[in-house]
């Protein structure tokens, strides 16, 4: 059986940890998805920051999460709508895994009928997270690839 896994995210920025993630599951995978949501979190917008991922990991299959559900959390509702959401992107696509580093990877798991795989959730591989790089690009400028940073600075 072919194994297909996908990843959903803002990558705003994308970093090291979503590298790390990203890099595990292409070794793992035969397929492996990235959604990319829109988000006005940075400057950068959904394709610019797709774009990094397309030039790190070709192999990578991009897909785009526009006008994402504006309600998040793991009560029964918000997942109901999140996962109907993800459902109309991954549409007839057969995935079988889930990867994230963050306790919604559950959820989605269990509601998409894939397997969970969860990667560095405590941030020891990788100690970064986006919103420290938000809030402090420069010191933490050794988390991001040169083309992100230099976007950034743009």
């Amino acid at each position: 059986m072919k194994k297909i896994g996908f990843t959903i995210g803002k990558f705003a920025p994308l970093h090291k940890g979503h590298q790390f993630l990203i890099e595990k599951a292409l070794k793992e995978m035969d397929e492996f998805y990235i959604i990319v949501y829109e988000t006005h979190l940075i400057k950068n917008n959904v394709k610019q920051r797709a774009n990094w991922i397309e030039k790190l990991y070709p192999k990578a299959k991009i897909l785009y999460a526009y006008n994402p559900p504006s309600q998040y959390g793991l009560d029964k509702e918000s997942v109901k709508i999140q996962i109907d959401y993800l459902k109309s992107i991954i549409k007839n696509i057969p995935v079988t895994h889930f990867y994230s580093s963050e306790k919604y990877g559950e959820y989605v798991a269990k509601n998409m009928n894939v397997i969970d795989v969860r990667v560095d959730p405590e941030r020891k591989h990788v100690p970064i997270t986006a919103t420290k790089i938000r809030n402090n690009t420069e010191e933490n400028k050794g988390f991001l690839e040169n083309i992100v940073y230099n976007d950034l600075k743009k």
